[in-house]
């Protein structure tokens, strides 16, 4: 909830921030903790960035010093929690719930009352934690299960990264191993080896989560493991000296434990930040590029399901996708005019394959803006998401109409060996010509949510509609004057007209919803 929260109300700015960072690799560690000081993830700081990654290239060596700084975060506020917090935790859930129920669609306030109801949670949840193992303390069997970890080092750091992993949360991890220290089930020396694992697991999360993500993705994360099992190694065999530069210190066993755990990650950021250009060189080495096949046309290029958790990112993505739809689909348009002009069977061939493409990317779209609508929206975020899904819908139906309609009257033409009149061919090419002008403004319209433009589009359609009559009224004159291309072409002539009617109404549909928001928002659709 916590991560939600700050994602929805600050995901645009957290980007940003990241990307400020990375200038280089200091600045790149310190947007690192600053990220995961809000988002109380180091999992969900790696996500964002390899997001960001994927759209914009930075090297490899600044990813990885923002993974070091989001390490180091999550130790600083291992440290926080430690303390005993639990009478915050009641005013928190209150205030939170209170808010949430207040701003039901108050925007960003809404989302931060969220981050209070998570932070209740999490002191709540340790509070709990350390109630409910508090009888283990003299319990008879626990040291029989504790014990072969204690006399086996290797087996508990595995265990413990194993466990961190299940948890999906070294933060977790560690809180709940400073928690059994706190009821004296866990000694320091097993304590030391649980932290050790919590940090080798904490890499793993992360690995596993973008495995999926391409070669760029697997580099960052796999340079994480490899600095953090460094790490490990150099600990345990140093680790007397560790325990006691710390217990030099009167200090609880927990609050040792949580003190291992940032230095474990000061002592990392020390040692690989002058260096972690060798550390890129090494997984570049381990990670060759690969020769990937170009993608589908009907593969999104846009839409990645990690943004789904900040909407206003995911529904700039899903615009960005539809607009390449859209392209699609302009394409498609202005073959159409080819067809009839050629007589090339091919080519109308082609457009209704492209239709076929055109259907499983919208499918794409639409199942992607579905999942976006599982978390509440903003109303702004509620017109915008309807806009999109709008237009695709349209675009959608456009492509039916030039497959379903206009290429089946093409086929038919080019199967009869019909031909226009000069005249008419002139007035189809004409109407075409301003159908395909109004599919251009269009795409500017959705993207730009420019109510003057959106009014001039409207303006237009009255345009189209009385080109329609006209080039009716003078194909019937053709007629009456006998002339034979005319007549043998009438049913083609008048069909062709309708069907890029029928197109501009949905092209036009677009300029519909952004002049309804701007009345909404008082935005003036006066130039």
């Amino acid at each position: 909830m916590v991560k939600l929260g700050f994602t929805r109300a600050y995901g645009t700015s957290l980007r940003k921030f990241v990307a400020r960072g990375t200038q280089n690799r200091f600045l790149a560690c310190a947007s690192g903790i600053g990220v995961t000081a809000l988002l109380q993830s180091s999992t969900a700081t790696a996500l964002l960035l390899i997001s960001f990654v994927k759209t914009n290239r930075i090297p490899l060596t600044v990813a990885l010093a923002v993974i070091i700084g989001s390490d180091i975060a999550t130790t600083l506020v291992a440290q926080v929690l430690v303390f005993d917090l639990s009478w915050l935790s009641p005013a928190l859930l209150i205030l939170g719930i209170i808010g949430h129920m207040r701003y039901e669609h108050g925007g960003r306030k809404r989302h931060l009352f969220r981050v209070m109801i998570g932070l209740g949670l999490m002191l709540l949840s340790l509070s709990l934690i350390k109630q409910a193992s508090a009888p283990l303390s003299a319990s008879e069997t626990l040291p029989l299960i504790l014990g072969p970890l204690q006399s086996d080092p290797i087996t508990a750091i595995v265990f413990s990264a194993i466990l961190t992993w299940v948890l999906h949360s070294s933060l977790a991890a560690v809180l709940l191993f400073a928690t059994l220290a706190t009821n004296n089930i866990v000694d320091l020396q097993l304590g030391a080896l649980l932290i050790l694992g919590a940090n080798l697991g904490g890499a793993f999360i992360a690995f596993v989560a973008t495995y999926k993500d391409g070669t760029t993705a697997r580099r960052i994360t796999t340079g994480n493991i490899i600095m953090r099992c460094s790490m490990v190694v150099l600990f345990y065999i140093f680790m007397g000296a560790a325990l006691e530069f710390l217990t030099q210190y009167n200090l609880s066993t927990a609050r040792h434990m949580v003190n291992l755990h940032l230095l474990f990650n000061i002592v990392l950021a020390l040692i690989f930040l002058p260096t972690v250009h060798w550390v890129a060189q090494l997984c570049e080495k381990l990670l060759p590029e690969a020769k990937n096949a170009p993608k589908p046309a009907y593969e999104p290029l846009y839409l990645d399901d990690k943004n789904l958790a900040t909407p206003v990112i995911a529904l700039a993505s899903a615009a960005r996708e539809t607009l390449r739809m859209a392209e699609m689909v302009q394409e498609m348009l202005e073959n159409t005019i080819e067809a009839f002009k050629q007589n090339d069977n091919r080519l109308a061939n082609k457009i209704s394959e492209d239709d076929d493409t055109i259907d499983r990317l919208y499918g794409k779209i639409k199942l992607y803006m579905t999942r976006l609508t599982q978390e509440a929206l903003d109303p702004k975020e509620s017109d915008r998401y309807l806009q999109i899904i709008t237009y695709a819908t349209n675009l959608e139906h456009i492509g039916d109409i030039i497959d379903k309609s206009l290429m089946n009257l093409a086929k038919k033409k080019i199967k009869n060996k019909e031909r226009f009149s000069e005249e008419g061919w002139k007035e189809i090419k004409n109407f075409h010509d301003q159908i395909a002008e109004n599919m251009r403004t269009a795409q500017n319209i959705f993207l730009s949510e420019d109510p003057a433009l959106a009014q001039q589009l409207v303006d237009q359609k009255k345009d189209v509609s009385a080109a329609e009559r006209a080039s009716s009224a003078h194909h019937f004159d053709r007629l009456r004057e006998g002339l034979p291309e005319t007549i043998a072409t009438s049913s083609l002539h008048l069909d062709i007209i309708r069907d890029y009617r029928r197109i501009n109404s949905y092209i036009t549909s677009v300029a519909y919803a952004i002049l309804e928001n701007a009345e909404k928002y008082g935005r003036s659709s006066k130039a």
